[in-house]
């Protein structure tokens, strides 16, 4: 199943409070960007994002628990981002963004 474009927007309102965030179409889904660094991508209208682990560390001083799904068959594991806490939703994007190593330059 693609996601939907309304749940992408969603997301990208949910981080507008990040001033680099941007999303691109992939084959039905959407991969997230930050600052020009891939932090996770909208998979079958769930936001999925890269386990780092300043991401998880977020996770665990906020008291939740780290849900890990595949974003296909075959993938790795990422972490399933809970999108309605705002705040918290940011800084962990945030983080993982400035844990990412720089983008390769073309």
């Amino acid at each position: 199943m693609a996601s939907t474009k309304e749940y992408l927007n969603f997301v990208l309102e949910q981080l507008e409070a990040l001033d680099s965030v941007r999303a691109r179409p992939m084959m039905g889904e959407y991969v997230l960007y930050c600052h020009d660094k891939v932090v996770g991508g909208v998979y079958d209208d769930r936001l999925l994002l890269k386990p780092t682990p300043a991401a998880l560390r977020a996770l665990r001083e906020a008291g939740l628990e780290t849900r890990m799904e595949r974003p296909y068959d075959g993938a790795k594991e990422m972490l399933l981002a809970d999108v309605d806490r705002r705040e918290l939703l940011c800084s962990i994007v945030q983080a993982v963004a400035d844990e990412l190593p720089a983008a390769k330059k073309k």
